[in-house]
C-alpha cells in the first residue's frame, strides 16, 4: 500500500512540471523566448487592426427596417 502512495505521489508530481523557461522549444528559441515573441506578434496585430467602427457602413434603405 506504501508503494502505490510513493508511486501515485511520483506521477503527480511529475504531471506538475511543465516546461521551464530555458528549454528548447519551437524554432530553436526557449519556451520564454516563443512566448515573448508570441506576445509580441498579438500586440502588433491588435496594432495593425482597422478600428471597428459602425458609422463607416451604411445600410441601406430597405435593411433599415
Amino acid at each position: 500500500m506504501k508503494n502505490r502512495y510513493v508511486l501515485y505521489s511520483g506521477l503527480l508530481w511529475l504531471a506538475a512540471c511543465g516546461p521551464a523557461q530555458n528549454d528548447p522549444g519551437p524554432g530553436g528559441v526557449t519556451v520564454g523566448e516563443a512566448q515573448a515573441l508570441d506576445a509580441a506578434a498579438e500586440m502588433l496585430d491588435e496594432r495593425n487592426a482597422p478600428p471597428e467602427d459602425d458609422t463607416t457602413t451604411t445600410k441601406a434603405p430597405s435593411q433599415l427596417e
